[in-house]
């Protein structure tokens, strides 16, 4: 199927990042969030990003304006009805995840997409609360969206040759290339990324050395173009955790049992970035 119009459900960091590369390539893009407030800093977010696309010239302002006037922003789930593929961008959290896919199977055709931009939760299991389990699929996408080259395309049990090709397509038309990877938790990349984090929260809990030396030591002794702990911040020290607590989960392994300072810090509400604070001061 040829996909034009694309739904993406949660309007924050992932999903304005989203709406803002679908809408770049050309596709129409509608942005669902529970308020008005949330899908407007969503858009905001996306007119921000251009405008530094603008200002350094990478960017014309008259396709600053092309790209924006194809997102439209709504609260409404029924504004999703005629997307061809809906990808599913809220907080990771499958009880969340699952009351959202069953709203969109019962709003979108019976031909459209329903993805999930999950970073550890089983594509099969979220594929069974639809009606189209053929037709769903994992699209991970990595932060921040506009700049991360990849895609990993997650294919549940259930899901089609048909729809692992469309997405695929559809994923190169935003200019980005697809791996695809077995549904199992983390997948294939963080599947290595998060516990090689974790190790290192590990690391500083211990008190091997302190956040920046971590951070120097990676980056110039491995060649990382960013530290494990400030990419936790940009991640999220909530949603690190949620992986690592999938990782426990699925695997009953406890080299995924998450750090304990990282519980800590998710417990105070030391998020990374998006708080202000993390294993780095960003206020």
């Amino acid at each position: 199927m040829g996909i034009r119009n694309v739904g993406i459900v949660g309007a924050g960091t992932m999903g304005s990042g989203i709406a803002q590369v679908c809408a770049a390539a050309g596709f129409r893009v509608t942005l669902l969030d529970v308020s008005t407030e949330a899908v407007s800093k969503g858009v905001e977010t996306v007119s921000r990003n251009l405008e530094r696309l603008v200002v350094k010239e990478k960017l014309a302002a008259g396709d600053k304006a092309a790209i924006l006037e194809r997102v439209s922003p709504t609260t409404s789930n029924g504004d999703l009805a005629a997307s061809d593929l809906v990808i599913e961008a809220a907080t990771e959290n499958e009880t969340l995840k699952q009351r959202i896919l069953r709203d969109i199977d019962a709003i979108v055709s019976p031909t459209a997409i329903i993805a999930t931009n999950t970073s550890s939760i089983s594509v099969t299991r979220l594929a069974a609360v639809t009606g189209r389990a053929p037709q769903f699929i994992g699209m991970h996408f990595f932060n921040p969206v506009p700049v991360m080259a990849l895609v990993e395309l997650i294919r549940g049990l259930q899901t089609s040759d048909e729809t692992l090709a469309t997405a695929r397509g559809f994923v190169e038309a935003l200019g980005k290339t697809a791996v695809v990877a077995r549904n199992s938790p983390g997948f294939a990349v963080n599947r290595i990324l998060c516990p090689m984090i974790n190790e290192a929260i590990f690391a500083l809990h211990e008190g091997l050395a302190s956040a920046e030396e971590i951070d120097a030591g990676m980056m110039l002794g491995c060649n990382h173009p960013i530290g494990p702990l400030a990419l936790a911040d940009l991640i999220g020290l909530d949603t690190m955790l949620s992986v690592m607590e999938v990782f426990y989960d699925g695997f009953k392994d406890p080299k995924y049992r998450p750090a304990p300072l990282l519980k800590e810090m998710v417990d105070a509400g030391f998020l990374g970035r998006k708080s202000g604070r993390g294993f780095f001061n960003y206020a």
